[in-house]
């Protein structure tokens, strides 16, 4: 195959992949916890083009408060640990509530693990105040009735996968999973997704142009193809 259809093709598939996760993450500014997933650059062999590869940007985004006792943030590095159909999860996302239940959990339905009960489910009564301590101490008539759990996920960065816009998981068991230390939890705020929607979208107008220059190469490749192919037919007449 021609090198420059090669190349041109090549560099739109990365663009492509580039435009879905701008839109991705422009689309999540509004989702509380959301981590933007960003580009790392390099280059392969044999004079291939630029190629993109993905990582997850998972710096502190913007506290916020709320006043919804329900809604809890986390100053820090750590995950909320929650229990999943499939297992153990982390989010940063704290927006929760009372299931019927009465268990603390998200809004898909995945609970709070309790740190001093073996990570079950995190029991309150309705209708009574809940208060929750920057340890992640939950009480209720003044009386401790869990610890929410608050995880530390040191592994490698491409043993830990998405699942969703805010939830995380490890794809293999090489990580460590341990207590998070200096992640304090705030009552009443949430955090806001970490997307810096300027650059954002500035980026994604960039490389909707390379994508189009890129098109027109490829076409253009074509066309100097099909003139070659003509030549060459009268020639041999």
């Amino acid at each position: 195959m021609d090198p420059l259809l090669i190349s041109a093709a090549s560099g739109m598939k990365a663009r492509m992949e580039s435009l879905d996760m701008l839109a991705n993450n422009i689309a999540n500014t509004g989702t509380a916890g959301f981590k933007s997933d960003r580009e790392f650059y390099g280059l392969y062999q044999d004079e291939l083009p630029l190629i993109e590869r993905q990582w997850t940007d998972y710096s502190q985004g913007t506290l916020t408060q709320t006043g919804n006792p329900l809604n809890l943030a986390l100053s820090g590095k750590g995950f909320f640990a929650l229990n999943s159909p499939s297992g153990t999860v982390y989010t940063r996302n704290g927006d929760f509530h009372i299931s019927k239940n009465n268990e603390l959990e998200t809004q898909d339905g995945y609970t709070l693990r309790n740190a001093l009960d073996h990570g079950r489910p995190i029991k309150v009564s309705s209708g009574q105040p809940i208060e929750v301590g920057k340890d992640g101490v939950v009480r209720q008539g003044q009386q401790d009735i869990g610890q929410i759990e608050v995880s530390s996920i040191t592994t490698a960065p491409e043993a830990v996968s998405k699942l969703g816009s805010s939830y995380f998981a490890l794809v293999n068991k090489t990580g460590a999973i341990t207590a998070a230390q200096d992640t304090e939890v705030r009552q009443g705020s949430l955090e806001q997704a970490n997307v810096p929607v300027a650059e954002m979208s500035v980026r994604l107008v960039n490389v909707m142009r390379q994508f189009e220059m890129l098109q027109k190469a490829m076409l253009a490749g074509a066309e100097m193809n099909r003139h070659a192919i003509e030549e060459v037919a009268k020639v041999s007449q």
